[in-house]
This record gives structure tokens, C-alpha cells and sequence, in this order.
């Protein structure tokens, strides 16, 4: 019996992935093997980036994957941290946020009252 040789289509543009490799000046001539493999390697290696960092947004109950998850996932594996972690952009610091007191608020404008003197069991006077 003859065996068919499945031919694996990989779902990124071949032509835009040779351009790519183009822009290296070191290398002039990519052999049509090579690029499909390399195609093919680039789609698997994103594609678990994308289901580790989904992982870690599950982890964290979110919905979306952000860039702390994915610089999380890239952490826990030991091969794809030592070379991708540096290439990564450093993570954003969280904003601190700082509530105001109610001496610091600001006063209401004139002529308005507070709520809370009108619920009064005193009978607040509407001058005061």
C-alpha cells in the first residue's frame, strides 16, 4: 500500500515570514523546507504562549490575557525564560490610589445641605 504523506499548511503567511527572515543581513538564500518549518515552529511556539498565558488568566479568575500573564507564564518555563523574559516589556506600575478624607473633599457649594441633616431625628432648622 502507498502511504500519503499529510502535508501540514501552517496558518501563518509563508511570504510574510520570509520577508521577515529577509531583514536578517546574515542570511540571503532561505531553502523552501527550512522556511516551513520555521513557519511551522513560529505557530506552534505562539501557540503555547497563548494557551500558558490563558492558563494564568484563568488562574487569576480574568476573562483576558494581559501582559503579566503572559510574562507569568514565560517565568514558569524554564526554557522560554531564558531567552524571551529580556525581550519582554517591563511591566506598567500599578497606580496607588489614594482616597480623600472627608476634611480633605471638597466643602459643598452655598446653599445646598447635607442629606444626612435632613434625616436627623433633631429637627434641624433650614437655616443652619
Amino acid at each position: 500500500m502507498a502511504e500519503e504523506e499529510e502535508t501540514i499548511r501552517p496558518e501563518f503567511p509563508i511570504t510574510r515570514v520570509k520577508k521577515i527572515m529577509k531583514l536578517d543581513k546574515d542570511i540571503n538564500k532561505i531553502n523552501s523546507d527550512a522556511l516551513h518549518l520555521i513557519t511551522y515552529s513560529t505557530e506552534l511556539f505562539l501557540r503555547f504562549l497563548a494557551e500558558k498565558s490563558s492558563v494564568v488568566a484563568a488562574e487569576k479568575k480574568r476573562k483576558t490575557v494581559n501582559l503579566d500573564h503572559l510574562r507569568i507564564a514565560v517565568k514558569r518555563h524554564q526554557p522560554t525564560r531564558d531567552f524571551l523574559l529580556d525581550s519582554l516589556p517591563l511591566p506598567s506600575p500599578q497606580p496607588v490610589r489614594v482616597t480623600k478624607t472627608a476634611s480633605e473633599k471638597k466643602p459643598p457649594p452655598v446653599g445646598t445641605r447635607r442629606i444626612d441633616a435632613f434625616f436627623s431625628k433633631g429637627k434641624a432648622k433650614v437655616g443652619e
